[in-house]
């Protein structure tokens, strides 16, 4: 039920906000029908599965061990990997929201010095960083934590892809059932990644958001 809850796009820490880029690349045509959004969610997946989902892993078994400075690490290499500043906007809204949202429902010493952490700007806050905590906090396991953040990846582009492309629900479910059979062989590798392999190579993104920061049409805060 938490795994349920906390993976929700109801839950309330702002995903419906953003696109992952995907507006600005519809847009401007990169992305403007069913394969092409396919591809782009991907990119989109795999991009993060090397870069937030490693950073997520590392959080979760940092606090486990009980290595608060582990967490932390965790949490300036997630930081690392985001180029654009509508991406690092992103990451830390959510993840402040997401630790502040936890400690209102739940008791955990760990969240509540990590948003110390945070105010006192000595820790981004990222959400990779504040899913790591919440979900070992909630007794989850890691590839259910690894599961959870591809499923936002992915649906994050999917449910914006609603409002931006020529697709239909069928065109969306079809793409996220494709993806995610492939998250398996993503966690594998992800698993064993250490901070020196994270990779973030993906400059379509980058540019999207920079033309997005210019841009006077949008729905979406990236």
């Amino acid at each position: 039920m938490h795994l349920l809850a906390l993976t929700d796009s109801a839950f309330p820490v702002g995903t419906f906000s953003f696109s992952n880029g995907l507006e600005t690349a519809a847009d401007t045509g990169l992305v403007h029908d069913a394969a092409t959004l396919e591809a782009y969610a991907r990119e989109i997946a795999r991009q993060a599965a090397f870069t937030d989902g490693v950073a997520a892993l590392q959080a979760m078994r940092s606090y486990r061990r009980d290595d608060f400075d582990g967490i932390v690490g965790a949490d300036h290499q997630a930081i690392l990997c985001k180029m654009n500043t509508e991406a690092r906007q992103m990451t830390c809204r959510m993840g402040k929201k997401l630790a502040e949202l936890y400690a209102r429902i739940a008791t955990d010493g760990t969240v509540a010095r990590w948003l110390d952490e945070i105010a006192a700007e000595r820790t981004p806050g990222t959400y990779p960083a504040a899913q790591g905590i919440v979900f070992a906090a909630s007794g989850i396991e890691e590839r259910e934590l690894f599961c959870s953040h591809q499923y936002g990846a992915i649906n994050t582009v999917l449910n914006a892809a609603l409002r931006c492309v020529r697709v239909s629900h069928y065109d969306t479910q079809r793409i996220f059932f494709r993806l995610a059979a492939e998250i398996g062989p993503l966690y594998n590798e992800a698993a064993t990644m250490e901070y020196d392999d994270m990779n973030a190579f993906v400059p379509q993104t980058d540019i999207l958001a920079s033309l997005h920061e210019k841009g006077s049409k949008r729905l979406f805060m990236n």
